[in-house]
């Protein structure tokens, strides 16, 4: 396939490989704070009396980044629209990048008093703006250099950044939590992961900066000027496919981090299981994610990725079904199979949606377009669902939860349907 590219041209294998790493760097730095938040952010930086609000307080902070998203999506999404595909996700990568390190210098509670949250929250912040921008740019990347008939199977690589940098993020802390004593990781040992952050981002960079615009960037700017107002011209123009594109993005957030990070707080926190036994659950399980990305990519070029989207969704309501007895079980053999099925069932309703958000969009408007959908989904389903996860819980066990997601399901199915193809 590349010994036909013109001169420049960027390789199949080269842009492949600059979308995984590229958003495999972004979700190491987004789950390394989501695990952090689960395990020791809630006493080092939000102190209380009860370890149920300490840990509510964590989550809450976790959905500061959600806040993010949107406004890094539009205001990368003009430069990406603008200027290019190539120097936005440059630029995305190196704020996230350096707001997850700079995590890992923050003085706690303990040693700033409340200036340590209020930090944590900035940087938190700062993280949700680059990834804001990050996705969109490497779904594009990915789908504007896809031959025909692959769209979806190169638009699932960015997607595969999720279970890459998540086998990462939680391989590191296992490894600490076997290495080191609780009081160790608790001390200093819970730093080590965003320094490690900046080795990671120095190889997203080193392979983005080889890269060369995508073509249908090229030719759109080429035919005509780029909107002066991208975002404008996106909600003038274009508001019904973003709702829509909007509402199907909220099943994956919403089932990702309460496989995630609900399921990892509430089996240390309530169920009493080692820290050690859950990640490893959870490491084992995010590999049937991968899987079902993959599947879900192939079966997508094969049909479409909305009939994809719409059979994960339904599939997802089965999972609400089966999560309080199967969560709630009390064997750690079970869990581990409920956390498998839904993340495997997450593939299909994540891994199309490299492909399919970015064809809703003209190109001169896609970037921020696509990035605006995930994003605003981003919030709706996932920023604050580990904590209505967690309230819900405390008041009415598990049933509730699962509902919630049969609810999140529900909302997305209902948008993917509202984007029917017209009759002939």
């Amino acid at each position: 396939m590349d010994e036909t590219q013109p001169p420049g041209a960027n390789s199949s294998r080269r842009v492949l490989t600059a979308s995984l790493v590229g958003t495999a760097v972004e979700f190491y730095d987004f789950y390394i704070y989501a695990t952090a938040a689960s395990l020791v952010f809630g006493s080092l930086f939000f102190p209380s009396k009860s370890a149920s609000l300490q840990q509510m307080a964590a989550f809450a902070s976790l959905g500061v980044a959600f806040l993010a998203r949107p406004i890094g999506a539009a205001v990368f999404g003009h430069f990406g629209d603008r200027v290019g595909r190539k120097s936005t996700l440059v630029a995305s990568l190196m704020l996230m990048g350096g707001s997850t390190l700079a995590i890992a210098f923050l003085p706690t509670y303990a040693m700033a008093g409340w200036l340590a949250p209020v930090l944590l929250c900035l940087l938190r912040f700062g993280q949700g703006f680059g990834l804001g921008g990050e996705w969109g740019g490497a779904a594009l990347l990915a789908v504007e250099n896809a031959p025909p008939g692959w769209r979806a199977r190169f638009g699932m690589f960015p997607q595969l950044g999720a279970p890459v940098g998540f086998i990462a993020a939680n391989g590191l802390f296992l490894i600490l939590g076997v290495i080191l004593t609780p009081q160790q990781f608790m001390a200093w040992g819970w730093r080590l992961p965003f320094l490690g952050s900046a080795a990671l981002v120095g190889v997203g960079l080193w392979v983005r900066l080889k890269l060369t615009e995508t073509p249908a960037f090229a030719a759109a700017i080429a035919h005509e000027a780029p909107p002066a107002v991208p975002l404008g011209e996106l909600l003038r123009d274009h508001w019904r496919v973003t709702l829509c594109g909007t509402l199907a993005a909220i099943c994956c957030f919403a089932v990702y981090y309460l496989m995630t990070a609900f399921a990892l707080g509430y089996g240390v926190n309530t169920l009493g299981y080692s820290r050690t036994a859950m990640l490893s659950v959870q490491l084992g399980a995010i590999l049937f994610m991968a899987a079902g990305i993959v599947a879900a990519g192939y079966w997508a070029d094969a049909s479409s990725p909305r009939r994809v989207l719409m059979a994960g969704c339904a599939m997802t309501v089965g999972v609400g079904a089966l999560l309080p007895a199967m969560l709630g079980s009390g064997s750690l053999l079970v869990i581990f199979a409920f956390l498998a099925l839904g993340l495997l069932v997450m593939g299909f309703v994540y891994g199309p949606l490299g492909a399919f958000l970015p064809d809703l969009f003209p190109a001169r408007v896609r970037y921020t377009g696509a990035s605006a959908a995930f994003n605003i989904g981003g919030i709706l389903g996932g920023g604050l669902a580990p904590m209505i996860a967690q309230a819900l819980a405390e008041r009415g066990g598990l049933a509730p939860v699962g509902l919630y997601l049969a609810v999140a399901a529900a909302l997305s199915f209902g948008g993917l349907w509202a984007l029917r193809p017209k009759a002939a």
